[in-house]
Protein backbone atom coordinates (compact mmCIF):
# COMPACT_ATOMS: atom_id res chain seq x y z
CA UNK A 1 0.00 0.00 0.00
CA UNK A 2 1.36 3.45 -0.94
CA UNK A 3 1.90 6.24 1.55
CA UNK A 4 -0.94 8.26 0.00
CA UNK A 5 -3.40 5.38 0.21
CA UNK A 6 -2.34 4.48 3.73
CA UNK A 7 -2.63 8.08 4.90
CA UNK A 8 -6.03 8.48 3.24
CA UNK A 9 -7.32 5.44 5.14
CA UNK A 10 -5.59 5.90 8.49
CA UNK A 11 -4.54 9.56 8.51
CA UNK A 12 -6.95 10.49 11.29
CA UNK A 13 -5.64 7.64 13.43
CA UNK A 14 -2.04 8.74 12.81
CA UNK A 15 -2.88 12.25 14.01
CA UNK A 16 -4.59 10.84 17.09
CA UNK A 17 -1.66 8.50 17.75
CA UNK A 18 0.79 11.39 17.36
CA UNK A 19 -1.07 13.42 19.98
CA UNK A 20 -1.14 10.39 22.28
CA UNK A 21 2.64 10.06 21.90
CA UNK A 22 3.09 13.79 22.57
CA UNK A 23 0.84 13.58 25.64
CA UNK A 24 2.71 10.61 27.08
CA UNK A 25 6.05 12.27 26.32
CA UNK A 26 5.11 15.56 27.97
CA UNK A 27 3.69 13.94 31.11
CA UNK A 28 6.50 11.40 31.44
CA UNK A 29 9.26 13.97 30.96
CA UNK A 30 7.65 16.44 33.37
CA UNK A 31 7.35 13.82 36.12
CA UNK A 32 10.81 12.42 35.33
CA UNK A 33 12.29 15.92 35.56
CA UNK A 34 10.71 16.59 38.95
CA UNK A 35 11.67 13.18 40.32
CA UNK A 36 15.19 13.62 38.91
CA UNK A 37 15.62 16.89 40.81
CA UNK A 38 14.46 15.25 44.06
CA UNK A 39 16.78 12.29 43.55
CA UNK A 40 19.69 14.63 42.79
CA UNK A 41 19.11 16.62 45.97
CA UNK A 42 19.08 13.34 47.89
CA UNK A 43 22.38 12.30 46.30
CA UNK A 44 24.18 15.51 47.32
CA UNK A 45 22.60 15.62 50.76
CA UNK A 46 24.74 15.36 53.88
CA UNK A 47 22.37 12.68 55.21
CA UNK A 48 23.91 9.33 54.31
CA UNK A 49 20.65 7.28 54.10
CA UNK A 50 19.27 9.80 51.60
CA UNK A 51 22.44 9.61 49.50
CA UNK A 52 22.29 5.83 49.50
CA UNK A 53 18.60 5.82 48.58
CA UNK A 54 19.22 8.24 45.70
CA UNK A 55 22.15 6.22 44.37
CA UNK A 56 20.13 3.02 44.73
CA UNK A 57 17.27 4.49 42.69
CA UNK A 58 19.60 5.55 39.90
CA UNK A 59 21.40 2.21 39.75
CA UNK A 60 18.13 0.27 39.62
CA UNK A 61 16.16 2.30 37.09
CA UNK A 62 19.14 3.19 34.91
CA UNK A 63 19.70 -0.49 34.22
CA UNK A 64 16.22 -2.03 34.13
CA UNK A 65 14.71 -2.57 30.64
CA UNK A 66 11.54 -0.60 30.05
CA UNK A 67 9.64 -3.64 28.82
CA UNK A 68 10.51 -5.54 32.00
CA UNK A 69 9.27 -2.69 34.16
CA UNK A 70 6.04 -2.48 32.17
CA UNK A 71 5.47 -6.23 32.56
CA UNK A 72 5.88 -5.88 36.33
CA UNK A 73 3.41 -3.01 36.47
CA UNK A 74 0.80 -4.61 34.21
CA UNK A 75 0.99 -8.29 35.09
CA UNK A 76 2.77 -8.66 38.46
CA UNK A 77 1.20 -5.92 40.58
CA UNK A 78 -2.36 -7.28 40.17
CA UNK A 79 -1.23 -10.29 42.25
CA UNK A 80 -0.66 -7.75 45.04
CA UNK A 81 -4.14 -6.32 44.38
CA UNK A 82 -2.62 -3.21 42.82
CA UNK A 83 -4.39 -2.58 39.52
CA UNK A 84 -3.73 0.48 37.39
CA UNK A 85 -4.96 1.42 33.94
CA UNK A 86 -2.74 0.65 30.96
CA UNK A 87 -2.13 4.37 30.43
CA UNK A 88 -0.97 4.77 34.04
CA UNK A 89 1.34 1.76 33.78
CA UNK A 90 2.94 3.07 30.58
CA UNK A 91 3.29 6.54 32.08
CA UNK A 92 4.98 5.19 35.22
CA UNK A 93 7.39 3.03 33.20
CA UNK A 94 8.20 5.95 30.89
CA UNK A 95 8.80 8.19 33.92
CA UNK A 96 10.86 6.15 36.37
CA UNK A 97 13.60 5.22 33.91
CA UNK A 98 14.22 8.73 32.45
CA UNK A 99 14.19 10.13 36.01
CA UNK A 100 17.35 8.14 36.77
CA UNK A 101 19.12 9.56 33.71
CA UNK A 102 17.84 13.04 34.55
CA UNK A 103 19.56 12.78 37.94
CA UNK A 104 22.79 11.66 36.26
CA UNK A 105 22.73 14.64 33.90
CA UNK A 106 22.06 17.02 36.79
CA UNK A 107 24.93 15.50 38.76
CA UNK A 108 27.18 16.14 35.77
CA UNK A 109 25.97 19.74 35.71
CA UNK A 110 26.63 20.10 39.43
CA UNK A 111 30.20 18.90 38.91
CA UNK A 112 30.80 21.89 36.62
CA UNK A 113 30.14 24.36 39.46
CA UNK A 114 33.32 25.86 40.87
CA UNK A 115 33.94 24.74 44.46
CA UNK A 116 34.71 28.37 45.27
CA UNK A 117 31.05 29.26 44.73
CA UNK A 118 29.96 26.60 47.21
CA UNK A 119 32.48 27.82 49.78
CA UNK A 120 31.38 31.42 49.24
CA UNK A 121 27.74 30.44 49.76
CA UNK A 122 28.64 28.66 52.99
CA UNK A 123 30.64 31.64 54.20
CA UNK A 124 27.56 33.81 53.65
CA UNK A 125 25.60 31.51 55.94
CA UNK A 126 23.38 29.93 53.30
CA UNK A 127 21.51 26.84 54.44
CA UNK A 128 21.78 23.64 52.40
CA UNK A 129 18.25 24.03 51.03
CA UNK A 130 18.82 27.65 49.98
CA UNK A 131 22.17 26.79 48.40
CA UNK A 132 20.55 24.01 46.39
CA UNK A 133 17.63 26.21 45.36
CA UNK A 134 19.51 29.39 44.52
CA UNK A 135 22.97 28.26 43.44
CA UNK A 136 23.31 24.58 42.60
CA UNK A 137 20.18 23.49 40.72
CA UNK A 138 19.89 26.62 38.49
CA UNK A 139 23.49 26.28 37.31
CA UNK A 140 23.18 22.53 36.90
CA UNK A 141 20.11 23.04 34.71
CA UNK A 142 21.86 25.65 32.56
CA UNK A 143 24.78 23.27 32.05
CA UNK A 144 22.60 20.30 31.12
CA UNK A 145 20.17 21.72 28.56
CA UNK A 146 21.48 19.61 25.66
CA UNK A 147 21.56 16.36 27.69
CA UNK A 148 18.01 17.13 28.85
CA UNK A 149 17.01 17.70 25.23
CA UNK A 150 18.36 14.26 24.36
CA UNK A 151 16.52 12.86 27.37
CA UNK A 152 13.26 14.33 26.10
CA UNK A 153 13.76 12.62 22.73
CA UNK A 154 14.66 9.39 24.52
CA UNK A 155 11.52 9.69 26.65
CA UNK A 156 9.44 10.05 23.51
CA UNK A 157 10.95 6.84 22.15
CA UNK A 158 10.38 5.11 25.50
CA UNK A 159 6.65 5.81 25.19
CA UNK A 160 6.67 3.20 22.39
CA UNK A 161 6.24 0.77 25.31
CA UNK A 162 2.56 1.64 24.97
CA UNK A 163 2.47 -0.62 21.92
CA UNK A 164 2.87 -3.63 24.23
CA UNK A 165 -0.51 -3.06 25.90
CA UNK A 166 -3.99 -2.44 24.45
CA UNK A 167 -3.84 1.32 24.98
CA UNK A 168 -6.72 3.36 23.63
CA UNK A 169 -6.07 5.73 21.92
CA UNK A 170 -2.93 4.10 20.54
CA UNK A 171 0.53 5.61 20.27
CA UNK A 172 2.46 5.78 16.99
CA UNK A 173 4.14 2.38 17.41
CA UNK A 174 0.94 0.69 18.56
CA UNK A 175 -0.88 2.07 15.53
CA UNK A 176 1.53 0.26 13.21
CA UNK A 177 0.55 -3.07 14.75
CA UNK A 178 -3.13 -2.10 14.46
CA UNK A 179 -2.78 -1.21 10.78
CA UNK A 180 -0.93 -4.40 9.91
CA UNK A 181 -3.69 -6.49 11.49
CA UNK A 182 -6.45 -4.64 9.62
CA UNK A 183 -4.78 -3.90 6.28
CA UNK A 184 -1.64 -4.59 4.31
CA UNK A 185 0.34 -1.64 5.60
CA UNK A 186 3.69 -3.36 5.56
CA UNK A 187 6.84 -1.28 5.83
CA UNK A 188 4.94 1.85 4.79
CA UNK A 189 3.05 1.89 8.08
CA UNK A 190 6.38 1.87 9.94
CA UNK A 191 7.75 4.56 7.62
CA UNK A 192 4.98 7.06 8.39
CA UNK A 193 5.36 6.53 12.15
CA UNK A 194 9.14 6.86 11.84
CA UNK A 195 8.77 10.15 9.94
CA UNK A 196 6.47 11.53 12.63
CA UNK A 197 8.91 10.47 15.35
CA UNK A 198 11.82 12.04 13.44
CA UNK A 199 9.95 15.29 12.78
CA UNK A 200 9.12 15.61 16.47
CA UNK A 201 12.71 14.85 17.46
CA UNK A 202 14.05 17.46 15.04
CA UNK A 203 11.74 20.13 16.49
CA UNK A 204 12.75 19.17 20.04
CA UNK A 205 16.42 19.31 19.06
CA UNK A 206 16.10 22.76 17.50
CA UNK A 207 14.26 24.14 20.53
CA UNK A 208 16.84 22.59 22.87
CA UNK A 209 19.74 24.08 20.90
CA UNK A 210 18.09 27.51 20.97
CA UNK A 211 17.57 27.37 24.74
CA UNK A 212 21.15 26.16 25.22
CA UNK A 213 22.52 29.15 23.31
CA UNK A 214 20.47 31.51 25.48
CA UNK A 215 21.31 30.06 28.91
CA UNK A 216 24.75 28.44 28.39
CA UNK A 217 27.30 29.36 31.04
CA UNK A 218 30.54 30.48 29.37
CA UNK A 219 33.54 29.39 31.44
Amino acid sequence: MSIQALWAQFGDKYIQALFTTWKLTFLAFTFAFLIGIVITVMRVSSIRPLRLAGDFYVQIFRNIPGASLLIILVYALPYLRIIWSYFTCVLIAATLIPAAFCSEYLMTGINTIDIGQIEAARSLGMTFSKMIRVLVIPQALRSSVLPMTNLLVSTMLTTALASQVPLNPMDLTGLVAYINTHAVGGVTAFLISALLYCATAVVIGQIGAFIDRKVRILR
